[in-house]
């Protein structure tokens, strides 16, 4: 059986009065996926489960079968397997994003940009240097700064277990989109050692070269880090195993570091694209191409698409459209089209992991619709599309435990 998963992260949404009160999917032209629900099953899932955050994180591991309850520790160490870096037991990961403060006014400073105007990697990297050379020093605790792709960084602290702890509080800075930031600061233990490293960022960043010539260009400046996210050391059960099928050869295709680091925990292999940016103008098409490549290798085939999560961050419905119709036609149209040449009996599984409402610009934790179609699929006949309101009519399945839905794809 070859299998392809392919999560467009935070497609679900709700009206918006810009689209005539439909959500981007009901909007957008996908003639393919909408031709899939037809051939296929329409379902719904929830990933998060009641009392967890609904980040990314937490809704990915649901997706792929792992209880979020049971063997989520934090986002920053399962970012830090991305990047290869080893945690011992008394490390801990910390998310380290480049975001932009309006302090005008002083005692109300707003979240202007959670990611620094989609600040370039190579302007991440230059930054990062500095914060190794500049604040590591004044540190009351041995750490690190890692740079990632664009905003998406790591502090790794090293042998300080009692440093931090589950009461420490750190809050994602992509919730406080447009909004004051008084009420995010870190609390609970180590909070002081937080606020500390954001504060002195400030000081370093505020006269950086790179700084300077993004606002020559008339773009966003890191004006601090953000710090959030924290865990120490995951243990994940490999994913063949978990699924009882030890020899499944498994890969991963993304641009963000969090699905390369849960793929490296649970034994997949990631499979580099050039080009993509885990943003709206990423190249779909080699996605799709190195997917199908993959599929001759692999049993299954995972496409991550960061661009719809990051349009509904932005409160972008058109940029939220168009990447949805950019990811029918250049990504699943074409492995759809080979996985039916391939010879082999396959299925096709096409779903967000959480909402990212445009008019939230944050996630949001609620039901999710999804599709899946191919080989023993009894076929449903769905005239209405994929979206969320054709879930909600027609869904022939609901995994309000969403961990357990991957079994419909890999058993």
């Amino acid at each position: 059986m070859k299998c392809v998963l392919i999560i467009p992260d935070g497609c679900a949404d709700l009206p918006v009065e810009s689209l005539g009160g439909c959500t981007p999917m009901s909007y957008a032209q996908i003639p393919t996926l909408d031709m899939l629900v037809r051939e296929g099953v329409i379902g719904r899932s929830l990933y998060v489960p009641s009392g967890m955050p609904p980040g990314s994180d937490v809704a990915t591991l649901g997706l792929l079968g792992y209880h979020p309850k049971k063997y989520y520790t934090g986002r920053a160490p399962i970012e830090a397997a991305a990047q290869n870096i080893q945690l011992d037991d008394n490390d801990w990961a910390i998310r380290c994003n480049f975001v932009t403060i309006d302090n005008t006014r002083k005692t109300k400073p707003i979240m202007k940009s959670f990611s620094a105007g989609h600040i370039t990697s190579e302007e991440a990297a230059a930054l990062i240097e500095s914060l190794n050379s500049e604040i590591v020093p004044l540190s009351p605790i041995p750490i690190h700064f890692h740079s990632g792709v664009s905003y998406r960084n790591l502090c790794i602290a090293r042998d300080c277990k009692t440093s931090f702890s589950k009461t420490t509080k750190t809050y994602p800075p992509h919730d406080y989109a447009d909004k004051p930031i008084n009420s995010a600061m870190p609390t609970g233990t180590g909070n002081n050692i937080l606020r500390m490293l954001m504060n002195e960022s400030q000081k370093i960043l505020a006269n950086h070269p790179v700084n300077i010539e993004r606002i020559k260009s008339d773009k966003l400046p890191a004006t601090q880090i953000w710090l959030w996210g924290l865990g120490q050391k995951p243990k994940f059960p490999n994913f063949g195993i978990q699924f009882d099928q030890p020899e499944m050869k498994c890969a991963m295709i993304t641009a963000v570091d969090l699905l390369r680091g849960i793929a490296t925990l649970i034994g997949w292999t990631n499979i580099i694209v050039p080009n993509i940016t885990g943003y709206v103008d990423t190249d779909y098409e080699a996605k799709g191409r190195y997917a199908i490549n993959a599929i001759k290798e692999y049993d299954l085939v995972c496409v991550h698409i960061e661009a719809t999560d990051e349009a509904g961050h932005e409160g972008s419905a058109e940029k939220k459209v168009y990447a949805i119709e950019q990811i029918d036609e250049k990504i699943v149209k074409p492995i759809h089209e080979a996985l039916k040449t391939c010879g082999d009996e396959w299925r096709i599984l096409v779903t967000p992991d959480h909402p990212t409402p445009v008019i939230c610009k944050t996630h949001t934790s609620e039901l999710v619709p999804w599709l899946l179609a191919g080989s023993n699929i009894i076929k449903t006949g769905v005239t209405d599309g994929y979206n969320e309101n054709s879930a909600i009519k027609n869904a022939k399945y609901i995994f309000k435990d969403g961990w357990k839905m991957m079994n419909l794809l890999v058993r």
